[in-house]
């Protein structure tokens, strides 16, 4: 039958999609990385190769060979410094269809830990398939996945408590279920024990079995393992120094002046070899083998397989539509939704802490500040309350992102590469996620404030009051964002905060000046914080909308700030109105937002980061400030 007859149906004894053979070809591949003040460093140095599907390939090599590398050029994970051509069954790559049809399984298992197997199979099954699918059909699926990769008696496991083992192939079992015709491991035996790595090696020589292109590198495997592999690819220095079937590589290392020991394993010996331990051969291997370019070393299994010519004639017909989403961004957007919402009910121990610390804080402030709310004589003293209020809107939504959210990136690139969903429909489920929490907290402080310092009891001014503190939290939230998108979460902690200070320095500017003294620059940079802009809102929301004279107290002859007006004269918002202060404040957020949007999209894509391209300085800041991918 013909591999490529009926392939958007499913066959009932698979359980799965059905998909084309893919063969990968690249040549005169170059890759090289900048090296802070030094240039850039060749990664690559013009490698060829061929990986054919139904075959097994495990990339070798010594540490900072360029294994890694390798892997990602070609799965389009680094794409945007690479030189040199790749093929996709003899047509040249063309990025946009070639993501939509490889995985990328990287060594580092990232999971989402509050839930269960079945449930996170069940997630990505509802994101994959969409509604293409009965549900009957996908539940078949999953049980089929987690029977082949010996998961069954795990699925009802937390994420968080399965084994090493379990976790390397739980993170092939979710990538299996659209069943891709290539994928990509990056070390897939890190951290596993024998038993377990022979496991995981034969699982993956069964699924190539089935038809599918799967490469992986692979830095000493034993000399079992190494026999299980179809194809073997030698990278030394950047270099191909063997391509074709692992059995022949002592014949073909005898050919060049190598005697492997009888007793030896050939992995080990060419690892050796390769780092130098017998001599420099690296010129002489790398030239036998045209630096990848000759085949005399590889499988020869024409007969079982259709011509290439081919397989690019119904790549065409099939590229355009077939590895399309088969959700819709509505549908991701439910599902994501549903998963933050469960994990955010699973990590009670985070919400109970967050709902202490909220009510604690809103203690400690409203028994500093009480009964100052309706008293003139206290009236400065209430306007520290307003300000020390904005202050808790901004560090207790932005430090725990700050802290979690770098980590959390690392998830969604493989998430987003692997076309698990689109960013939009991750961005406004994360937005929609944090909202509820964010309401409840905000409304725990200000109750427990508002009441103990004896604000005004008016319905519309405690609106406006709750309302100004929900924006400027979101908008902190929305500024954490946009940060931790970019930086590692020791960058992030520290910057943060650098942000935050100068706009809660200019956020307190004025006191004692009138309107007109205040410095050009200076409100020119009160009118960029949005902090400044939420103390304006929170005053006006207290003492505006034409509020009376306060109480003086009988122990006090005279109040200065006993009119709201001198207040405003006072702390030179004479000009402010709530309105405008709101207005200002929700752009700042929509801005915020959308540059953490941005931040984040850049962040995912394979391009070239901005600060390279910045030359020079670039290479420098991310040298020295450790910013990540």
């Amino acid at each position: 039958m013909d591999p490529f007859d009926d392939v958007e149906n499913c066959e009932p004894h698979h359980h799965l999609l059905k998909r084309p053979p893919v063969d990968i070809e690249f040549s005169d591949l170059t890759y090289s990385v900048p090296q802070g003040q030094n240039g850039s460093k060749i990664i690559l140095r013009s490698v060829s190769g061929l990986f054919r599907s139904g075959e097994l390939t495990a990339i070798l090599g010594p540490s900072g060979a360029g294994k890694s590398t390798l892997i990602n050029v070609l799965a389009g994970y680094r794409c945007g410094d690479a030189r040199g051509s790749i093929m996709v069954n003899s047509r040249p790559r063309e990025m946009k269809s070639f993501r939509k049809m490889c995985r990328y399984i990287m060594q580092e298992d990232l999971l989402q830990p509050a839930l269960t197997v079945l449930e996170s199979m069940e997630i990505a099954s509802d994101l994959k398939l969409g509604y293409t699918i009965s549900k009957e059909h996908k539940l078949e699926s999953i049980e089929y996945i987690l029977q082949i990769l010996r998961l069954t008696k795990a699925k009802h496991t937390l994420m968080e408590n399965l084994s090493g083992g379990e976790k390397k192939r739980l993170s092939i079992a979710l990538e299996l279920i659209n069943n891709p015709p290539v994928i990509f491991l990056d070390e897939p035996t890190t951290g596993l024990d024998d038993l377990s790595s022979s496991q995981c090696v034969s699982l993956l020589k069964d699924l190539a079995y089935g038809g599918r292109t799967i490469i992986c590198s692979i830095h000493t495997p034993s000399a079992k393992l190494f026999a299980m592999f179809d194809h073997v690819y030698i990278v030394a220095e950047g270099q191909c120094m063997f391509a074709g079937v692992g059995q022949d590589m002592v014949p073909y290392l005898s050919t060049v002046g190598l005697n492997c020991p009888k007793h030896y394993n050939p992995a080990d010996f060419v690892i050796e070899v390769c780092s130098r331990e017998y001599g420099d051969y690296s010129e002489k291997m790398s030239t036998a083998v045209d630096n990848g370019k000759c085949l005399r070393w590889f499988k020869d299994n024409s007969e079982m397989r259709k011509p290439i010519v081919r397989r690019a004639s119904q790549y065409d017909k099939v590229s355009n539509h077939l590895y399309d989403f088969s959700s819709t961004g509505w549908s991701q957007f439910n599902v994501l939704l549903r998963r933050m919402m469960i994990q955010h009910k699973r990590d009670y121990s985070y919400l109970l802490f967050k709902l202490c610390m909220y009510t604690f804080i809103g203690l400690v402030v409203g028994s500093m500040f009480f009964q100052f709310g309706n008293d003139a004589s206290m009236t400065i003293f209430n306007y520290g309350f307003i300000f020390i209020t904005i202050i808790v809107f901004m560090y207790t939504p932005l430090m725990p992102v700050l802290l979690k959210f770098p980590t959390e990136v690392q998830l969604l690139k493989r998430e987003y590469f692997n076309r698990w969903y689109g960013l939009n429909a991750y961005f406004c489920a994360l937005t929609c996620s944090q909202l509820p929490m964010q309401i409840i907290l905000s409304s725990i402080y200000i109750a427990i404030t508002y009441f103990l310092t004896n604000q005004p009891l008016e319905w519309e001014r405690g609106i406006k009051f709750s309302v100004v503190c929900l924006m400027v939290s979101l908008s902190s939230e929305s500024l954490a964002y946009a940060i931790s998108s970019q930086l590692n979460v020791t960058n992030s902690v520290f910057f943060g905060p650098c942000v935050a200070c100068p706009m809660m320095l200019l956020a307190s500017f004025g006191l004692g000046y009138e309107e007109n003294e205040i410095p050009g620059i200076i409100r020119l940079g009160m009118n960029f914080s949005y902090l400044r802009h939420g103390v304006e809102a929170l005053v006006m929301a207290i003492y505006g909308n034409g509020r009376g004279r306060l109480e003086c107290p009988k122990s006090e002859d005279y109040c200065e700030l006993r009119d709201p007006s001198a207040l405003f004269k006072t702390v030179g918002m004479s000009e402010v109105t709530y309105r405008g202060s709101l207005s200002a404040l929700c752009c700042m957020f929509v801005a915020f937002k959308v540059a953490s949007y941005v931040m984040l999209r850049r962040r995912l894509s394979t391009k070239p980061s901005l600060l390279l391209k910045l030359g020079f300085v670039g290479r420098f800041i991310k040298a020295n400030f450790n910013i990540p991918r």
